[in-house]
C-alpha cells in the first residue's frame, strides 16, 4: 500500500479496535468517508500512537532529524502489511526486511537486584533512534507472525473497509472490525435487502 497523502479529519484518531497492537499499526491506513486516509503525519502522530499502545516507558523521547520517525513507522508498516497479507494467504515471504530493521533495535539484558525483592532480569531499550522507538511493536510483529493464529486473523467483511483484527471472541465468528462501524451498517443494509425483497 503506497503511502498516502490524505490526512484524518481533526477530530479523528486511529483504530484501537483489533486486539493486537501490530494489527492495530496496520489500521493507523483506515478509510474514512469513502477514501484511504493515514493516521500517521508527523513524527507526534507516531509517538502518540506508541503512548496510546502501551509501547513506551513514557520517558521523553531523544529529538530525530524531521520526519525520521514517521518514516521509519510508514516503511515498517508496510513491511509488516505486507508479511501479514502473505501469511494470512499462506503464501512464504521475503523476511529480509523485516529481519534488518530488528537487527537495528538494540536491547540488551540487565539484572535488577532491588533490597527486597529477588533478582530479575528486565530488558533496557535505550531510544537512540526511530527504530529503537519502534523495536516493541516490531517484535510483537514477529511474535504474531511466527505464533499467531491465522484462521482468527481477518480483515473486516465490509468490502470498503481495510482493517484488520484478531477474533478473540469466544465463538470465534467476529465478521467486522467493529459493531458500532462497519457491523451495524452492514446489518442495516441486509435489513434493507430484505424489506425491498
Amino acid at each position: 500500500m503506497p503511502h498516502l497523502l490524505e490526512s484524518p479529519r481533526a477530530e479523528s484518531a486511529p483504530f484501537f479496535l483489533a486486539d493486537h497492537p501490530a494489527l492495530d499499526f496496520l489500521n493507523t491506513v483506515a478509510v474514512m468517508d469513502g477514501r484511504l486516509v493515514d493516521f500517521f503525519q508527523t513524527d507526534e502522530d507516531v509517538l502518540r500512537w506508541l503512548n496510546r499502545a502501551g509501547l513506551t516507558d513514557g520517558a521523553e523521547p531523544p529529538r530525530f532529524a524531521a520526519s525520521a520517525l514517521l518514516n521509519t513507522a510508514r516503511s515498517l508498516r508496510e513491511v509488516i502489511r505486507d508479511l501479514v497479507e502473505k501469511r494470512k494467504a499462506g503464501v512464504r515471504a521475503d523476511t529480509a526486511a523485516f529481519n534488518t530493521f530488528l537487527t537495528k533495535v538494540g536491547s540488551y539484558p540487565r539484572l535488577v537486584w532491588d533490597s527486597r525483592k529477588p533478582p530479575r532480569i528486565e530488558r533496557v531499550r535505550e531510544p537512540k533512534t526511530p527504530a529503537h522507538l519502534l523495536a516493541l511493536l516490531a517484535e510483537s510483529a514477529a511474535d504474531l507472525l511466527a505464533n499467531g493464529d491465522f484462521d482468527l486473523i481477518r480483515k473486516c467483511e465490509d468490502a470498503g473497509c481495510v482493517l484488520w483484527f484478531y477474533d478473540r471472541t469466544k465463538s470465534h465468528r467476529r465478521r467486522w472490525c467493529s459493531m458500532a462501524m462497519c457491523g451495524n451498517r452492514n446489518k442495516v443494509k441486509a435489513f434493507r435487502q430484505r424489506q425491498q425483497a
